[in-house]
């Protein structure tokens, strides 16, 4: 069993649940995968399965694994006009479903490296491997998941200014006041529903959060929000607990080759929702080799 720690203990003292009652359901939420760079290396000798080694166990309690997909997949280079360009094989998607992955997050400053093409052919191969796409299209629309009476909604956003424009379907980049709004329409609609936001933003390297992300926070719980999910400053920010719901402003990386001391620590935010609340656990990650390594308790 997974070791609560202390923002998890505090939720679960704040909700008062005795989950015997019913099953959760069980979400991971990662923070930035990438499959090209230093990590291709690393692909080309031990294969993107492997890569997820080391944080297997988890992967495999869970009934969702969400990842933060930080390269596009495309067999054919289309780059756009930018400083740091990645992508990675359509062949990768498959072998994601094979290590545990079921949801990948599109909403954010990587997906669009290669374009409007590079971007469907992202969602193509994560899709027809029994992947889902999470932040794809420019529409604030949730991911709705169901288990057993209990129901979550997954927003995403990546209220970051990208490089490029894209034409067609995007990526959702709705601001905090949008997003806002959507969550208390869905919250009206959907009032026994949980609603978990993903969010790429703050700021990259900045190792707590800026007072602005902590005002947007408390605006999203205001809103209806039970946990934000957050990444895109590639490294740990602290997790706070606002009005008895946990926000990880900063999860860092997970699969990445940056080398920064703090670079290279990670957590994975580990959400047992059951239908009257939801119990947070975080799990402290070392970045080894550009792999994932559960840390000792």
């Amino acid at each position: 069993m997974l070791r609560l720690t202390l923002v998890g203990l505090l939720m679960l003292l704040l909700s008062g649940c005795d989950s015997g009652d019913n099953e959760p359901l069980k979400i991971v939420f990662t923070g930035d995968v990438l499959l090209d760079r230093g990590v291709a290396s690393t692909i080309e000798k031990i294969g993107v399965e492997a890569l997820f080694d080391g944080v297997r166990s988890v992967f495999d309690d869970a009934d969702e694994v969400v990842i933060n997909l930080e390269c596009p997949l495309a067999n054919k280079e289309t780059p756009v006009n930018k400083k740091y360009i990645f992508r990675a094989d359509t062949s990768c998607a498959s072998r994601l479903r094979r290590a545990g992955v079921t949801i990948a997050n599109m909403a954010n400053n990587h997906t669009v490296d290669q374009g409007t093409a590079g971007l469907e052919s992202t969602a193509a191969a994560l899709q027809n491997a029994g992947i889902q796409t999470l932040g794809y299209g420019e529409n604030i629309e949730p991911l709705v998941l169901h288990k057993k009476g209990v129901d979550v909604a997954l927003f995403a956003s990546c209220p970051l200014p990208i490089e490029n424009w894209i034409n067609g379907k995007g990526i959702s980049q709705a601001g905090i006041p949008d997003l806002g709004m959507a969550i208390r329409d869905y919250r009206k609609k959907n009032p026994k529903a949980k609603i978990i936001i993903v969010l790429h933003w703050g700021v990259e390297m900045q190792t707590s959060p800026s007072p602005r992300q902590q005002i947007e926070a408390r605006q999203l719980i205001a809103a209806g929000a039970d946990a934000i999910v957050g990444h895109h400053p590639h490294v740990v920010q602290p997790a706070q607990v606002i009005n008895g719901r946990t926000v990880w402003f900063s999860i860092g990386n997970f699969v990445f080759d940056q080398h920064f001391p703090e670079s290279r620590k990670a957590q994975m935010a580990c959400l047992e929702i059951y239908s009257d609340t939801i119990i947070c656990q975080t799990r402290n990650v070392a970045i080894v080799g550009n792999c994932p390594k559960l840390e000792e308790e």
